[in-house]
Order: structure tokens, then C-alpha cells, then sequence
């Protein structure tokens, strides 16, 4: 009876209809029971999994020593003081301590040598680096998507760690508000409309793009080597505009747990934790809902933490972690503990968000992985070793949770290698000279 009213129901692909202003508007219906199996994994008319998602939270100035390692490994392990905020998500969490940022003699930059390892496995020379890890991700599963991945920061900057190759970023989105225009703005097909009409302007686009394609060989063949490989590059870009088209001209593939959220308003982007609170609030939101519409599978999230500061203080955490005395009866700075303390129960409300959505008896939380990393183990002195990294959520089961995994003086680009390896990235290694590594954590693969 189950998968017979689930078929149904996928068949009819049941929306609310209704007029706005004398336009019709439709909103698509949330994941019901009768929809998804019994443990909410994969669509019952189909027997489809639900498609897997990936996502980082950069999170700079690390933590306090002695503040967040568990006193346990494995499963049987207590969150430590810093991390006691996260409790409620500890069956689904996985600690990973004891890691290492390698130099190879390199000079370091402070506050950015260790992201460029973190989000690519090595440290660039000049420009030449290779792409970042969410970005080898995204070529698996963010094809078919309409936005490979989403970027956004907390502190209104363009910031962003995630990039194609090179110099070539990704910039982060600061503003929740046009984050709403571009997901759900005119150009946004609701995945449970009964009826789907291809744009004419897209239709238009499409046509164009075509007709240079289909020019392309005539014309190459009357250049010379330099002005075809040019031209070649600039093709490259084409083809995958018009692969963009062709899925906007292609009715999307049902996913009743999309709703559209409520329009979101202009707000101060900024700095203070007051500002950055409310947009990742925002944002939180908004990114559920994308990964719930199908409109990506990737997305990363930089708190700007460095420029963080209290209303009304011209004093920011980073300044803090340099300036502020250790206080003798507490063994640690109050002030940069403070900014950890707001910052890890940001990252809380974020999860939060991805856990509020339900899909049967799962959320979009657990066939989401999100990947936490930082620049420094301990600000105050810039260390590169004994770095704390989280992951949150199963990935739909390919990412096993619930542990503390201590990996003493191992290279960090072991999780970023194992985390590729669990989205099927064809890689064996990961990683530049030290920092190289063909050894995935298997305790985190399923």
C-alpha cells in the first residue's frame, strides 16, 4: 500500500496552486513518508537514493590547547569543554585530532598558508595551484545541478577558498538577500511544478550558442597555433554555458521536500558578530533550501573570523589572539575564548538549519557532509600542527560518524583525500610534497 500511494503521488507530482497579484504561483510540497522508503534514503515510486551533498565551513584561529581534544579515541569519547555545544550532534560528528600543515621550508604566510592547504593540499607557487577540494567534488556530483556550489561569508567580504585552479575564485556571496535572487529569483524552476515551460529567452540563448559551436571548425581550421588554443579556451567556457542551458531547458527531476523560503530582506553586512549572526541565520536557511530543491550540492561557508568583533570594539578576534594576556586563574584568553565559544554555536545554528528539514525519517543533514577546517591549531603562537577538524553528517551513508580519531603528526590532506575518495573523485593521492598523501582515514569511509 506504501509504494502504491507514493506512486501515485510522485505521478501527479502534487503542488499547492494558487494566484499572487494575478500570476499563478506554485509551491512544491515537503518530503511526506509516502514519498521516500521506509528509512527516508530514496524515493519509493523509483527506488532512487537521494542524491549525496558536500559542504565546508572555514573557520579561522583554531582553538585553545587543552580545550577541544577529547581525553578518549573512538567511539566511547566525551566532548571536550570547547566542543560541548555540539553534544546533540555527536552520533552524527566525527573529531579528527593531531594533524598537521607541512612547510617544506616554505615561509609562512600566516592566517593563509594553512587554508591553501586545507582547501587544495598544497602550498601555490605564484598562481599555479590545483583546484580546491569541494571544487573536485563538484565535478561528480554538481554537473546536473544548476549551481556547481554555492560560496557565501559571514563577515561581508568576497572571500573564498574554493577555486577551479590557479587564481581562478569562486567569490563568496555577502549578501543573504542576493543570495535569494539568484537561487530563487525569476530563473528558479520549482522541481514539483506540474507543468514545465522552457524560458524563451534560454530557448534564444541556447539557439546563439549553438550556431558559434556549430562554426567552430571552419574557423579554427583558418588560424594559427596561438589564436586556436584561444579560441579553444574560450570554446571550453562555451560548451559549458550551453550544458548550463540545456539543463535550464530540461524539466527537473522531482524533489518533494522543496519549499521555497519567504523572501529574504536587505541587511547590514558587516563585521560585528551582531551582523554576522543574522546572516548566517540567513543564509542557513537558504542553503537548506537550495540543497533541498536540487538546486546545488556543493556549497562552502567562510565566518570571516579574523575580522570578527564586538559592537562598538575597534579590538577583532585576531587582534585579541595576539594581544590579550593568557589570564592565570582561567589558563586561557577570555576574550579570543569568547569569539570561539560565538563562533562554534554559529556553526551549530547552521546545522541546525540542515537538520530542520525532513526527509521521512532523515533530514537533508544526513545526506549532507560538512567538512570544518581551520588555519592554525592555536592562534596566539600560529601553530600548524595538532589541528582540530570536524566533519558533520553521513553524506547518505558514505561517511561513518560518532568517533574521535586522534592521527598523530599525519599530514591533513588525509581527510581531504578520504573525503574526495567517499564522493568518488578518481583520485589515489592528494596533496604536494609533504603534504601528499595516498592514505584515506578509513574509519571515516562506510
Amino acid at each position: 500500500m506504501h509504494n502504491t500511494i507514493s506512486t501515485k503521488l510522485m505521478n501527479r507530482r502534487n503542488i499547492l496552486r494558487g494566484m499572487f497579484g494575478g500570476a499563478a504561483v506554485t509551491v512544491g510540497l515537503p518530503f511526506l513518508d509516502c514519498f521516500l522508503n521506509g528509512n527516508g534514503t530514496a524515493l519509493a515510486a523509483t527506488g532512487k537514493s537521494l542524491p549525496a551533498c558536500f559542504g565546508t565551513w572555514y573557520q579561522g584561529l583554531g582553538f585553545n590547547n587543552g580545550r577541544w581534544v577529547p581525553s578518549k579515541t573512538g567511539r566511547d569519547y566525551e566532548n571536550n569543554i570547547e566542543l560541548k555545544m555540539f553534544d546533540k550532534f555527536k552520533p552524527r560528528m566525527n573529531i579528527i585530532s593531531g594533524t598537521k600543515y607541512f612547510m617544506d621550508g616554505r615561509p609562512l604566510e600566516t592566517h593563509t598558508t594553512g587554508w591553501q592547504i586545507a582547501s587544495t593540499g598544497m602550498i601555490p607557487l605564484g598562481a599555479n595551484s590545483g583546484p580546491s577540494l569541494d571544487s573536485q567534488i563538484a565535478d561528480v556530483i554538481g554537473a546536473r545541478t544548476r549551481f556547481r556550489s554555492i560560496e557565501v561569508s559571514l563577515d561581508g567580504s568576497r572571500v573564498s577558498f574554493s577555486n577551479r585552479s590557479g587564481s581562478a575564485r569562486n567569490p563568496s556571496e555577502p549578501s543573504p538577500a542576493a543570495l535569494y535572487a539568484r537561487i530563487f529569483g525569476p530563473e528558479f524552476k520549482d522541481p514539483n511544478a506540474a507543468n514545465f515551460h522552457p524560458d524563451a529567452m534560454v530557448m534564444a540563448r541556447q539557439s546563439v550558442l549553438t550556431a558559434v559551436a556549430d562554426e567552430r571548425k571552419s574557423m579554427m581550421a583558418q588560424l594559427g597555433a596561438g589564436d586556436r588554443a584561444r579560441l579553444d579556451e574560450y570554446f571550453t567556457a562555451v560548451r559549458q554555458i550551453e550544458h548550463q542551458l540545456d539543463l535550464e531547458m530540461q524539466k527537473p527531476q522531482p524533489l518533494p521536500a522543496c519549499t521555497i523560503p519567504g523572501k529574504v530582506p536587505e541587511i547590514a553586512v558587516g563585521r560585528t558578530v551582531g551582523e554576522a549572526e543574522h546572516a548566517n541565520k540567513l543564509f542557513g536557511q537558504l542553503i537548506a533550501h537550495a540543497l533541498a530543491c536540487g538546486q546545488t550540492r556543493v556549497f562552502n561557508i567562510l565566518t570571516g573570523a579574523n575580522g570578527l568583533r564586538k559592537p562598538g570594539s575597534t579590538q577583532t578576534w585576531h587582534s585579541w589572539t595576539h594581544e590579550e594576556p593568557i589570564d592565570e586563574k582561567l589558563g586561557y584568553q577570555p576574550e579570543v575564548t569568547w569569539f570561539i565559544n560565538w563562533t562554534n554555536n554559529q556553526f551549530v545554528a547552521f546545522l541546525d538549519a540542515l537538520d530542520s528539514i525532513k526527509e521521512g525519517d532523515k533530514t537533508v543533514l544526513d545526506r549532507t557532509v560538512v567538512l570544518w577546517q581551520t588555519d592554525h591549531g592555536y592562534a596566539r603562537t600560529h601553530t600548524m600542527d595538532m589541528l582540530p577538524i570536524l566533519t558533520v553528517g553521513g553524506a547518505g551513508g558514505r561517511i561513518k560518524s560518532g568517533q574521535h580519531i586522534a592521527l598523530l603528526g599525519d599530514p591533513a590532506t588525509r581527510i581531504g583525500l578520504t573525503v574526495q575518495q567517499a564522493f568518488e573523485v578518481p583520485l589515489t593521492s592528494w596533496g604536494a610534497l609533504s603534504n601528499t598523501t595516498s592514505k584515506t582515514v578509513t574509519e571515516l569511509l562506510a
